[in-house]
C-alpha cells in the first residue's frame, strides 16, 4: 500500500524478474482495479510488471463502494501524480505502459506528462474519453440498442435530456438514499452490457456480473469522470500528441468496437508516428484472440 496524500492508500504489486524490463499495468474502467490476467501479457523472465489499483477501487483506501468516500481528491490529474509517486517508490527510471479502455486515456495523459518516463506503450481499445467519445457512448449507441437506451433514459429524473444522462447518474449515484444508488448502479451496468452484448461470451455479464462493492464503486467512479469530462480539455489527447514524440507504442482496437468507435484509435495513430495501429476486422472493445496475439506481439517485441 502506497500513501498517496488526501487520505488515500494506493494497492500496488510487482511480479515477475526483478532485474526486467519495468512495466507499469494501466487498468480500465475507470475504477475496474487491475487483476492477475494482466499479467499473463508479460514474459515473467524478461520484465518487472507493476500492477496498481486507482485511487477509490480494487484493494486501494478509502474504496468508492463507501457513499461516505468523498471523490473530490480523485480525479484524472490525481491518478498521474499516483503513478509518478509509485514509479518513485520503485526506482524506476521509465517504463512501458500498457492498458486500455480508460486504461488508454490514463496512459497518453501520463505520457503526455511525463513523456521522458516511458519508453514504450501498447494500448488496446483505445479511448481519450473525450466528450464527443463519451456522448456516443450513453447516448448515440442508443441508436443501436433502442430499448436498452431507453430503460437506460427512463432510470434517470423526468424531465432530463439525453445530453444531460451521465451528470444526472453521476448526482443520483451521490444521494443518501441507497436504494437510489442501488437502483442507479444497476440501470448503468445494465446499459454498459448492452453496449457490449454482442462480443460478450459465456460467464457473468461484464458489469452487471461483478461483485456488488466492485460495481458500486466503478459506476460511481466512472460517472463521476465521465461527468467532468476526465478533467481534459476536449481533444486534448490528440492535439496534444506531437508529447508523445519519440516513443514507439502499438495500438490495437477492434473494428467493431461499439462502446469505443476505431475513429479515435485511427485519429491517435495519424498525430503520432511511431505509433503503429493494428485493427481486428473480427473483434470489438472486449477484444479476442486475434487481440490478444497482438498485444503479445507487441509486448515481446518490445522486451527485446
Amino acid at each position: 500500500m502506497l500513501e498517496v496524500g488526501d487520505g488515500n492508500r494506493v494497492y500496488w504489486e510487482a511480479c515477475g524478474n526483478p532485474d526486467g524490463k519495468p512495466a507499469l499495468v494501466v487498468h480500465g474502467g475507470p475504477g475496474s482495479g487491475c487483476g492477475p490476467r494482466a499479467r499473463r501479457y508479460f514474459d515473467p523472465e524478461r520484465y518487472r510488471v507493476v500492477l496498481f489499483d486507482q485511487r477509490g477501487c480494487g484493494r486501494s483506501t478509502p474504496h468508492a463502494s463507501d457513499p461516505a468516500t468523498e471523490l473530490r481528491h480523485n480525479t484524472t490529474h490525481h491518478l498521474i501524480a499516483d503513478m509518478e509517486r509509485l514509479r518513485e517508490h520503485l526506482g524506476i527510471t521509465g517504463w512501458l505502459l500498457y492498458g486500455g479502455s480508460w486504461g488508454s486515456t490514463l496512459i497518453l495523459a501520463y505520457a503526455q506528462a511525463h513523456p521522458e518516463r516511458v519508453t514504450e506503450a501498447v494500448i488496446a481499445s483505445v479511448t481519450t474519453t473525450r466528450r464527443s467519445e463519451i456522448d456516443w457512448l450513453y447516448r448515440g449507441a442508443g441508436q443501436l440498442f433502442p430499448e436498452a437506451w431507453h430503460a437506460f433514459r427512463e432510470g434517470a429524473p423526468e424531465g432530463t435530456e439525453p445530453a444531460g444522462l451521465v451528470a444526472a447518474y453521476a448526482r443520483l449515484l451521490e444521494s443518501p438514499d441507497p436504494a437510489v444508488r442501488e437502483r442507479a448502479t444497476a440501470a448503468w451496468c445494465a446499459w454498459e452490457d448492452a453496449v457490449l452484448s454482442l462480443e460478450a461470451g459465456p460467464g457473468p455479464a461484464p458489469y452487471s456480473g461483478r461483485p456488488d462493492r466492485d460495481q458500486r464503486a466503478m459506476v460511481r467512479i466512472c460517472a463521476h469522470y465521465f461527468s467532468h469530462g476526465a478533467w481534459l480539455r476536449e481533444n486534448q489527447l490528440i492535439d496534444e500528441a506531437h508529447r508523445l514524440a519519440g516513443i514507439p507504442a502499438a495500438l490495437v482496437h477492434g473494428r467493431f468496437d461499439l462502446g469505443s468507435p476505431l475513429i479515435t484509435a485511427w485519429e491517435l495513430d495519424r498525430v503520432w508516428p511511431e505509433a503503429e495501429l493494428t485493427v481486428i476486422d473480427n473483434a470489438g472493445h472486449l477484444g479476442g484472440p486475434a487481440t490478444r496475439r497482438a498485444v503479445l506481439a507487441a509486448l515481446d517485441r518490445f522486451a527485446e
